[in-house]
């Protein structure tokens, strides 16, 4: 038998084909997985290239952001910081305010006070005024008065009235004693603030003098109460009693 003849009665043999057939899958297995191995390699190689070139982006945005974010929170405390203080000065000021405010209702206060208190001192004046003014016409009246009287009691009674320093009037009286026509019988009278008179003194004195300056305090009847003076004058000389 021929070489030939064997070689195909092996590849014939069922044994064999199936060894062939097992052998020649491993080889392609192999081969597959080595293809695989470096096609997975490959893929591999550029996933993690890609990956790391992601992260670094990611790494540099993060970074970036953090920086940003950090120069925001700094921002941030800046303007919380401005923010206290400036609230701080606002309440000072406010507190400032109150106080000028309080000082000026104080003053205005004050000043209302002074404005009324002026008011009242120019009723008061005015008041004071017209009573001066009053107090004067009615001095005025009684001189004017006591001036028209003058010349006929000085005529008729021998009186003369005399303007003494300190707003006093002197009367004289004459003619009083037969005797001595020229002896002199004085009294002193002042006419106060209330415009009531007042005997100062009296020469000689006279008993009833008191009596006679209420009555003319009452009466204010100037003429009945120099008569009645000279009339005392007369008496003392003559000794006769007046009623």
């Amino acid at each position: 038998m021929s070489a030939t003849t064997l070689s195909m009665a092996s590849i014939r043999d069922y044994n064999v084909v199936e060894q062939f057939n097992s052998r020649l899958e491993e080889i392609r297995t192999k081969l597959l997985d080595q293809a695989m191995g470096e096609v997975l390699n490959d893929r591999v190689t550029e996933l993690y290239q890609e990956h790391r070139r992601y992260m670094k982006a990611v790494l540099g945005t993060c970074f970036k952001k953090c920086k940003e974010d950090e120069t925001i929170f700094d921002m941030i405390q800046s303007y919380k910081e401005d923010l206290k203080e400036k609230t701080s000065l606002q309440k000072e000021k406010s507190a400032e305010h109150l106080e000028v405010v309080s000082e000026i209702e104080d003053k205005e206060h004050h000043k209302a006070l002074l404005f009324q208190r002026i008011e009242k001192l120019k009723k008061d004046q005015a008041k004071n005024r017209e009573l001066i003014q009053s107090q004067n016409k009615a001095n005025k009246d009684r001189l004017k008065k006591l001036n028209k009287c003058k010349d006929i009691f000085q005529k008729h009674l021998s009186l003369e009235i005399r303007k003494i320093q300190g707003e006093k009037l002197q009367f004289v009286f004459r003619n009083i004693s037969h005797k001595d026509p020229d002896m002199v019988h004085t009294f002193l009278l002042q006419l106060n603030a209330e415009n009531v008179y007042h005997i100062i003194s009296c020469d000689p004195p006279l008993e009833k003098m008191a009596h006679l300056e209420r009555r003319l305090q009452e009466t204010n009847n100037f003429s009945a109460f120099l008569a009645n003076i000279r009339r005392e004058f007369v008496a003392l000389h003559s000794g006769a009693k007046t009623a």
